[in-house]
């Protein structure tokens, strides 16, 4: 599906002004997509009180109950700047607590607290929700994001290469 879309805008000559035009950019629909997305998720977690960004960190403290900042920064690609106050709303909120390295006190390690491992049990059904409000078959979601993961990790490699 990309590799179409790519051949198309990226045969277009330097000279020619119709890739300039934002309905043939890659950039606007990906970006679209991503607002869109958020927006379905809102009214789902707003039944939690959560952001879209606090999720993501909740996923991740549901597949390792106990991670460092660092490692969750780099797992839902935020800063640390940006994640640092974002977890302490959720330690506030009751759904994480931060924890000092004993072997290490520069690293503050994350876990969940008891409401934020009972908030899994109400997450379970989000995924077939946004499912159900996506319009796609499954086969078609697996392709779109195994099309996604491709081009998130082309262009991590192309940033990370041009540092």
């Amino acid at each position: 599906m990309f590799v179409l879309l790519f051949f198309y805008l990226f045969k277009m000559t330097k000279k020619n002004t119709e890739n300039l035009k934002l309905e043939n950019q890659l950039c606007f629909p990906l970006y679209q997509a991503s607002r869109l997305m958020i927006k379905a998720y809102t009214p789902l977690l707003n039944k939690l009180k959560l952001t879209y960004p606090q999720y993501l960190v909740l996923m991740v403290l549901w597949e390792t109950d106990e991670i460092s900042i660092k490692e969750i920064s780099s797992k839902i690609d935020l800063d640390t700047n940006t994640l640092t106050p974002l977890l302490k709303r959720m330690e506030k909120n009751d759904y994480v607590k931060r924890i000092r390295s004993k072997e290490d006190e520069r690293i503050v390690n994350i876990s969940l607290t008891e409401k934020g491992k009972k908030t899994k049990n109400f997450a379970l059904k989000i995924p077939t929700e946004i499912f159900n409000k996506s319009g796609l078959t499954m086969k078609e979601l697996q392709s779109l994001k195994s099309d996604l993961d491709v081009l998130i990790s082309n262009l991590h490699h192309e940033i990370q290469h041009k540092k």
